[in-house]
C-alpha cells in the first residue's frame, strides 16, 4: 500500500489499520502538540482509533510552534 505522508509517498509492505496504528507504530515519538488531517481534512484524535487508512490516502502530520 502505498500512501502520502507530509507529501512524500511511503510505500508499505503491512498496512496499518488505522490512523492511530500508523503513529504508533512509525511516529512512536509524537504524543502531543500536533493534528493529523486525513485527504485534507482534520481528524479529531478521538477518532483516530477508527480512522482506517486506505491506499492512496493523504495524510498531514501538522504540528504546533511557537512564536510571535
Amino acid at each position: 500500500m502505498e500512501i502520502s505522508i507530509n507529501q512524500e509517498k511511503i510505500h508499505f509492505e503491512i498496512t496499518p489499520a488505522s490512523i492511530q496504528e500508523l503513529l504508533e507504530q512509525h511516529y512512536p515519538t509524537l504524543t502531543s502538540g500536533f493534528a493529523i488531517a486525513l485527504n485534507q481534512q482534520v481528524v479529531p484524535r478521538d477518532l483516530w482509533k477508527s480512522t482506517p487508512i486506505q491506499s492512496q490516502d493523504q495524510i498531514l502530520i501538522i504540528s504546533a510552534t511557537q512564536g510571535g
